[in-house]
């Protein structure tokens, strides 16, 4: 669960009586056309638990930061509203609604639902694990716009890798690099944690082995996943040793003082200790997908290990040189890679160049360097806003800057152009059908539980996306209609209308 700086003290009644002032402050005096908040909603915190980069980030307000060029001194109730769909995501402290002051202009920004309808409401922002068709804000305003912070595996929301599911957005925030606001590197604190040495040396790596401890550990306790990675592995255990913990392909016990690996996606010193004896780590990602790279890749380059991968398609171009993880569709099979591993296992000397980016002379790819240097969030970093703050302000910015070109506009229509609206496509998220970890789809059995689950919900993502851009053409208010229109343009479609 997210952890938010500061706690309150419930005996302090001060800070108590100051909050309610603050509260009431903020909105009230609304105009006619708004209905008042009243009671704000309860957010439930424990039930939302990512899985992503954000379990290990700590939030702090940022409504004390006033950026550089912003002078917007209006008062509480002037702002536009930002308003987060998902209310387990809302990152500020106190209360589910606060004043943001961003690079150039402010806002308001609530969890609290009952401001959807209100015209100050200039944009919804939606977390993309959480964001489901049939429950989307219907009907969709002509003043309002959509924004997507998605950051987590594609396996989470296939909706949002179709051209009618990403189009509904008007800003991102993705882990791919094309997205408005980039996550892309979110599980790379800093140059700093791939200079951090070697944990464990190639000495003690190699007295290891002769114990009996496998060249390669594999450890995934999350099995049956759109990337099949368990089937590539299963056929890459025939050809060479090994260790495998957690609950997918199982043949080693894990130590006792170690947690499940489901939820090992932190840095417990006992855990990271263990997996650095390892020589190669298996690292694959749940999804493929340009871009997706999560602390699979990242961790055993922090440790001095070499990652075997396979996830994102473009992952050469983020590695700290030519020469620093080993990558699987490289090699035409599983016996092929086997083969090469072995040779590393057996010649010191080759395997240490994989390992020398840990000399800063040797992190060649200026992407990489350009990229951690100028990126505007930070992972932990308090003298940066972490990426989760800093979308909502690139949300706040593009719309005081919208809504003042729209007031030009009306004001002289004949002098000036209304503003252009932003609309993602497929390169904010795209990512590609499921496809077997290891052989032809044609040859998997009819009975294979792969088979039966992902090209299926990828597709039927597809129905869902093209239901919900119909139920906002049709002007619905109603998302439970999403079925109804799902069957209709199935039907128009059977009959060729489509």
């Amino acid at each position: 669960m997210m952890a938010v700086r500061g706690r309150l003290v419930p005996c302090v009644c001060l800070g108590v009586l100051g909050l309610l002032c603050w509260v009431w402050v903020s909105f009230a005096s609304l105009p006619d056309d708004e209905l008042p908040l009243g009671s704000l909603d309860a957010v439930d915190r424990g039930a939302f638990q990512p899985q992503s980069a954000l379990s290990e980030m700590e939030f702090a307000s940022i409504s004390s930061y006033r950026g550089p060029g912003n002078n917007d001194r209006r008062s509480n109730k002037e702002l536009p509203i930002l308003l987060w769909w998902s209310g387990g995501l809302f990152p500020h402290f106190p209360g589910d609604s606060e004043r943001i002051d961003c690079a150039i202009s402010s806002c308001l920004v609530t969890s609290n639902r009952k401001v959807q309808l209100y015209k100050r409401t200039a944009s919804i922002i939606f977390y993309g694990t959480d964001f489901r068709a049939y429950e989307a804000p219907l009907p969709r305003l002509h003043h309002q716009t959509w924004a997507l912070f998605h950051e987590e595996s594609p396996m989470n929301n296939y909706l949002l890798s179709h051209g009618p599911g990403i189009r509904l957005f008007n800003y991102t925030a993705t882990f791919r690099r094309e997205s408005d606001y980039p996550l892309t590197l979110q599980w790379l604190p800093s140059l700093d944690y791939l200079l951090e040495p070697i944990a464990v040396s190639l000495e003690e790596k190699k007295r290891l082995r002769r114990e009996g401890l496998a060249p390669v550990l594999y450890m995934q306790s999350h099995c049956d996943v759109p990337s099949d990675r368990d089937r590539y592995v299963q056929e890459l255990m025939k050809y060479i040793e090994v260790d495998s913990y957690g609950k997918c392909l199982n043949n080693k016990p894990l130590p006792e003082y170690l947690e499940d690996t489901s939820t090992a996606t932190g840095e417990d010193p006992k855990f990271m200790n263990f997996v650095a004896r390892y020589k190669f780590h298996l690292a694959l990602e749940n999804g493929l997908c340009p871009d997706y790279m999560t602390e699979k890749l990242w961790r055993p380059l922090h440790q001095g290990c070499v990652p075997v991968y396979r996830g994102s398609f473009v992952v050469k171009d983020w590695m700290p040189n030519g020469h620093s993880a080993i990558i699987i569709e490289d090699f035409p099979t599983p016996k092929a890679l086997a083969d090469f591993l072995k040779f590393l296992d057996d010649n010191d000397d080759e395997y240490a160049k994989y390992i020398q980016f840990k000399n800063p002379s040797h992190i060649t790819n200026a992407q990489l360097l350009e990229t951690l240097e100028t990126r505007e969030w930070g992972v932990n970093d308090m003298s940066k806003p972490n990426y989760l703050n800093g979308f909502e302000c690139y949300v706040c910015d593009q719309e005081n800057t919208r809504l003042a070109a729209e007031r030009v506009y009306k004001k002289a229509p004949k002098k000036n152009q209304p503003p252009q609206p932003k609309m993602a496509d497929n390169t904010h998220m795209g990512c590609p059908l499921p496809s077997p970890g290891y052989g032809d789809v044609q040859d998997l059995p009819a009975d294979d539980g792969w088979l039966q689950i992902w090209p299926q919900d990828y597709w039927q993502s597809l129905d869902q996306a093209e239901g919900l851009e119909s139920l906002i053409r049709h002007n619905e208010s109603d998302p439970s209609l999403l079925w109804r229109h799902i069957q209709n343009i199935a039907v128009s479609r059977a009959r060729g209308k489509q």
